[in-house]
């Protein structure tokens, strides 16, 4: 009877309606819940791309320059189109070894919102690529894209989820802007960097039903790593742009469709959530050999004569950064730029420039 009354005092459209309809809208609704949960319950927030000082956004996707449609003959590139993905996340986590296999660890926080949120068959797929960077308290920062639409059969998405670990390394494909930072940061890194990850860094990939996550470790690269090291302690002064796609090499992949992208900016080292990875994750975090821990003095060699009031860890000497997970306003000092060398300066900002292209495996217009 209760039920009837409410369908008489409903209004008529609602009651017209059918169920089916019905019971998209209230899916939809949840569907935009647990996307909002995913988003803000980061270490950092979303914000706009234009204002996201320690916070994530998504910038517009015309910043980045992919192959065209006639690349293979004339080698001209164009303003990338729509994303093929929706922006989903960021992690910013540290952790007492290095974090890989997010998502297959059952405290994941994205894990857990679909577990608990999506209870139907047709759950989203998650797309999760995990930058490992080499530093004392082992960062990742983590940036996850999702879709509910199905992957066309035969297209390179599709290739890419069923192919082998050398497909994946030949194409997967990094593009960074460096949208503000130091001059010495901009000059290694230059206007666009762009590199297929799998050729230059080791890349773990775990595959689900409803996930893949790529965990891309800089710290195997020993030049990538001294650099790291010379960085971070910028990384409060950096906004950056990091674009995902598959590369395509054949007429019919083109023109380029830039999977997902990633805005962060002036990440704060002492925000980032602490989380401990299980053993079968941290198995593989063994110590590095000579030549790692060589470049990587070096690094921090640079980056004491460059701003000598900074930790390996990226905080200054008086920083609390400890392993608390809070956000402490106004202990970090920032970093000091380089000038009062003009020579040394230059030498250092050329060495860091040729070893950056040979670590991540840079390469020009013609080629990429």
């Amino acid at each position: 009877m209760g039920g009837l009354i409410q369908a008489i005092q409903a209004p008529i459209f609602v009651r017209l309606l059918p169920k089916a309809y019905l019971m998209a809208s209230t899916g939809g609704k949840k569907e935009l819940e647990w996307i909002e949960r995913v988003r803000s319950e980061g270490a950092v927030p979303l914000l706009d791309a234009e204002n996201c000082r320690n916070g994530w956004s998504s910038p517009p996707a015309d910043k980045f320059m992919v192959r065209g449609p006639e690349y293979l003959s004339n080698r001209v590139k164009v303003p990338a189109g729509e994303y093929l993905l929706k922006p989903l996340g960021f992690d910013w986590i540290r952790g007492s070894t290095k974090i890989g296999e997010v998502l297959k660890h059952p405290n994941s926080r994205v894990r857990k919102a679909i577990e608990d949120e999506c209870l139907t068959v047709d759950k989203p797929f998650v797309w999760a690529f995990n930058l490992q960077v080499p530093s004392k308290d082992n960062y990742s920062a983590i940036a996850y894209f999702t879709t509910k639409e199905p992957i066309p059969e035969g297209s390179l998405m599709d290739q890419f989820l069923k192919g082998d670990d050398g497909f994946r390394n030949s194409r997967l494909k990094l593009i960074a802007n460096i949208v503000k930072g130091p001059w010495i940061v901009r000059k290694a890194v230059g206007e666009q960097a762009i590199c297929i990850i799998g050729r230059a860094l080791s890349c773990k990939y775990c595959v689900s039903d409803n996930f893949l996550e790529v965990d891309v470790d800089i710290g195997s690269s020993m030049v990538a790593s001294a650099i790291v090291h010379l960085a971070f302690g910028y990384i409060t002064t950096l906004t950056v742009d990091l674009a995902f796609l598959i590369e395509g090499q054949t007429e019919s992949e083109l023109p380029e469709q830039i999977l997902g992208a990633v805005r962060f900016s002036e990440l704060d080292p002492a925000v980032a959530r602490a989380t401990e990875p299980s053993s079968s994750r941290s198995a593989g975090n063994l110590q590095s050999n000579l030549p790692t821990r060589l470049w990587k003095s070096i690094g921090q060699g640079f980056s004491h004569m460059l701003h000598p009031g900074t930790q390996e860890n990226g905080s200054s000497l008086g920083s609390a950064h400890g392993n608390g997970i809070g956000h402490h306003e106004g202990n970090s000092e920032e970093p000091k730029k380089c000038g009062k060398n003009p020579t040394f300066s230059v030498l250092t900002a050329s060495l860091v420039s040729s070893a950056c292209l040979w670590a991540v495996g840079y390469t020009n217009d013609a080629k990429s």
